[in-house]
């Protein structure tokens, strides 16, 4: 018997019960994302299928039943690793809800949490994270629903109908905590020298001071007293990335706030350095696996 293909569906949603966060709920076949990060914690549980990405200079690949947390400002990329494709529930956590919650466990506070490269194998963390995305997911409907928006009938929708808030908070914290004392860990020394060295910062700055002005790799190198080929090859030995593709994942993490807000896509595209709004669109999609306008309508 051949397994089901998964298509290509996405769907971005928020909701006040995890303030700031993004959370998803998509499946992918065709789909690959290109090398980015994420400010927050990237928490996913794999439903069905495989996923596989690299990530920390490793390939891994992510199972049914397994939980591959991505730490904020780490780079990854992400395809399939079956023919089928995958289905998966994410949470994008700040780090500062994430902090705290650590403090709070602790009872003092705590160093950022932070989590090891190895795709996490725990079926009752699992069970735990699907558990709270489902009735986080169905508390939104739920708001929608109330504040007179249109209902989106789901095949994968959660049968859930009378939701108590407090139980849906209680299986979030029940499902985070569960992730921090049983996996978390706080930061470890990064292992190349380069990661640290002051010359990267600085051309970071230099390319994040201001997203719409054009600049060249011998801008960067002046400021750090390098050659254009050494300048850009220390950072993408430190980065992972080399400074142009480094400043429009920038562009594109700088974008979200105003989309949040309601600006217009071709406001938004325009005053984070991209040449048009299909350009912005082009690497959004590729990034979040959705174009702006659908990610902003969540």
């Amino acid at each position: 018997m051949t397994a089901r293909r998964f298509r290509d569906s996405a769907r971005y949603w928020r909701t006040p019960l995890l303030p700031g966060a993004d959370l998803l709920t998509a499946e992918y076949h065709e789909h690959e994302f290109a090398p980015h990060w994420h400010e927050a914690y990237t928490i996913p549980v794999i439903e069905d299928g495989a996923e596989c990405f690299r990530y920390l200079g490793a390939q891994h690949v992510a199972e049914a039943g397994t939980v591959p947390v991505i730490n904020p400002g780490e780079l990854h990329t992400g395809s399939r690793a079956v023919d089928e494709g995958w289905r998966y529930r994410v949470m994008y956590v700040p780090v500062d809800y994430l902090r705290d919650l650590a403090s709070g466990i602790a009872d003092r506070l705590q160093p950022l949490p932070w989590f090891g490269a190895d795709v996490i194998r725990d079926p009752d963390l699992a069970r735990r994270l699907s558990l709270a995305h489902r009735l986080l997911e169905a508390d939104a409907d739920r708001r929608r629903a109330a504040s007179g928006a249109s209902r989106i009938a789901r095949a994968d929708a959660s049968p859930v109908t009378d939701i108590d808030v407090l139980a849906v908070e209680g299986a979030l914290l029940d499902a985070l905590s569960t992730l921090l004392t049983r996996h978390g860990r706080t930061r470890e020394a990064p292992l190349q020298p380069q990661m640290n060295d002051p010359r990267v910062e600085t051309m970071k700055s230099l390319l994040a001071a201001d997203l719409e002005t054009p600049l060249r790799v011998a801008d960067l190198a002046q400021a750090v007293s390098l050659s254009p080929f050494h300048a850009t090859r220390l950072f993408t030995e430190a980065s992972g990335l080399p400074p142009h593709a480094w400043r429009t994942q920038l562009r594109l993490q700088r974008a979200l706030a105003p989309l949040r807000a309601g600006a217009s896509i071709a406001d938004v595209a325009a005053a984070s350095g991209f040449t048009d709004q299909s350009h912005f669109t082009r690497h959004f999609r590729r990034m979040f696996g959705v174009p702006p306008g659908r990610w902003q309508s969540a």
